[in-house]
């Protein structure tokens, strides 16, 4: 014998007498032989074999390495970003004949990540009721009504995209009309009390793709339909900034739905985040101003003579920091209209260093404005001023 036994399941030996077959069946054996599944007799008779065949010793060599991930104690779940690697090395191959417009990117990633936790969630889950804390007071919705409250709001902009509309229509919208999204919410609630939480998450689950295809298609027209104005009652965003919008409550309610069931939520990636960073510095300007108009503001952020930019425009340096690294200067008043885009050279009166992540939960006022972890240098009564605007961003 010129090398060890493998040992095999029967445990049998060939008879000591038999030919020694020939190279193909030998070559046959090979799988067997890695998987230590030959009798006694045949292994010996593939290990001779091997000993002076370089072509089989090298394929046995590959099957045995082969055989031994297939035994391997490592889990076998795929890495988070496997998917991500696939479709993009596909479509670096065969580019996809209707692509999603960049700014949908964060709104297919967060209803899917929704979707994934929604369908592993038990009866007893549906009916806990999460905590949906905004600038105004708590919600405490079950799972499904969670999904109408999304659902509601996504519907004004399915109606700017010429979508149906997902809440059924009152007779009281005559009498107030315009958009209120605390009474659509309750609209599509009671619409959809009577059914279950699976045929709701499916009501929802297709109101989110009927919105990205619907973005995709215009898109590939080119019809400037990322411009389109959606209009939420109270201001209004171009639907560009609306899916961005509408990615950011979809976390964060989907994360409010996870603390509910003592699950795990992560966050979204980080060019994620940087999106609705961007789109919450648009808009806290405004929020400053509601903070002034409140009576909530800071003084000393406001009446300094010699306070700011000699050109009247004050404004923080925003720095987020981890997951949406990234640099901004927010105004603390809105800009005059028709005044273009805010000029790089302003010295800020304040410095604000806060991790992306806690800025956006402290946008959707789940984090206090005072207790917040961040760094500020400058004026502080301007910089405390900003967080405390940030939390009016949120809404029922």
């Amino acid at each position: 014998m010129t090398g060890p036994l493998r040992p095999g399941i029967s445990g049998e030996a060939q008879p000591s007498g038999e030919a020694q077959p020939d190279h193909d069946t030998l070559r046959g054996l090979l799988g067997a032989w890695a998987l230590n599944a030959c009798p006694l007799g045949e292994a010996e008779w593939v290990e001779k074999h091997l000993a002076g065949c370089p072509s089989c010793a090298d394929e046995a060599a590959r099957l045995r390495d082969a055989a031994g991930w297939l035994s391997a104690d490592e889990p076998l779940d795929p890495a988070p970003t496997l998917r991500t690697q696939v479709l993009a090395r596909a479509l670096a191959v065969r580019p996809a004949e209707i692509r999603i417009p960049d700014y949908a990117s964060a709104f297919v990633a967060e209803t899917a990540r929704l979707d994934a936790l929604l369908r592993d969630l038990g009866e007893s889950d549906w009916v806990q009721r999460a905590e949906l804390p905004w600038h105004g007071g708590v919600e405490q919705w079950r799972p499904a009504e969670v999904l109408c409250h999304l659902t509601a709001v996504d519907g004004v902009l399915s109606r700017a995209l010429g979508l149906p509309d997902p809440v059924p229509p009152s007779p009281a919208d005559a009498a107030a009309p315009g958009i209120d999204l605390v009474r659509r919410t309750a609209r599509l609630m009671h619409a959809q009390r009577r059914r279950g939480p699976e045929a709701v998450r499916s009501f929802w689950r297709e109101q989110t793709r009927a919105l990205v295809e619907t973005a995709a298609l215009a898109a590939g027209r080119d019809d400037g339909a990322g411009d389109i104005l959606v209009d939420y009652g109270a201001f209004r965003l171009p639907v560009r900034d609306a899916f961005v919008d509408r990615a950011f409550e979809c976390w964060i309610h989907a994360d409010d739905v996870a603390e509910a069931i003592g699950w795990p939520y992560g966050p979204p990636r980080g060019v994620h985040i940087r999106m609705m960073v961007d789109l919450a510095t648009r808009m806290l300007p405004h929020a400053m101003a509601a903070l002034r108009a409140q009576g909530m503001a800071s003084l000393t952020a406001w009446h300094s003579p010699s306070y700011g930019d000699p050109r009247g425009i004050r404004a923080v340096k925003l720095i987020i920091e981890g997951r949406g690294e990234s640099e901004w200067l927010v105004p603390l008043e809105p800009l005059p209209e028709g005044s273009g885009p805010l000029p790089h050279d302003i010295e800020p009166v304040a410095t604000l260093a806060i991790d992306g992540v806690e800025f956006c939960f402290l946008c959707a006022a789940h984090r206090d404005a005072d207790r917040t972890p961040c760094g500020i240098t400058g004026d502080r009564a301007a910089a405390r001023d900003l967080l405390h605007a940030a939390r009016l961003l949120s809404r029922p």
